[in-house]
């Protein structure tokens, strides 16, 4: 199992309109394309208050080169972000890190 890592930095005051545009939208596609996700966070205290972290979850890099690709070409989903960022753009950066576990973790 690999994990990714995706760091949202939301544009100032947005950080509502991310949070509303994966629980409404987002989610509802990647459910489409069998995207799994492992959690999502937001940062209580800490460095930067406006960014969203979360973790997918995919069985191969393959794996997540298909369905990604898949994700990011679907037309619903242009449509329905550019919706979202009539008044603006969202999010300023994005980051992101693959990430495979350690022989102790409690994650596999």
């Amino acid at each position: 199992m690999i994990h990714e890592m995706r760091i949202y930095r939301a544009a100032p005051g947005r950080m509502p309109d991310l949070l509303n545009r994966f629980e409404t939208i987002t989610l509802k596609i990647w459910e489409r394309f069998g995207i799994r996700q492992a959690g999502f966070w937001t940062v209580l205290v800490g460095e930067n208050n406006h960014e969203l972290i979360y973790l997918l979850e995919w069985d191969s890099l393959t794996e997540r080169e298909e369905k990604w690709n898949a994700f990011i070409s679907d037309p619903e989903w242009h449509a329905k972000r550019a919706k979202t960022e009539e008044n603006g753009q969202i999010v300023h950066s994005i980051a992101n890190s693959f990430l495979q576990p350690t022989a102790f973790s409690s994650v596999t």
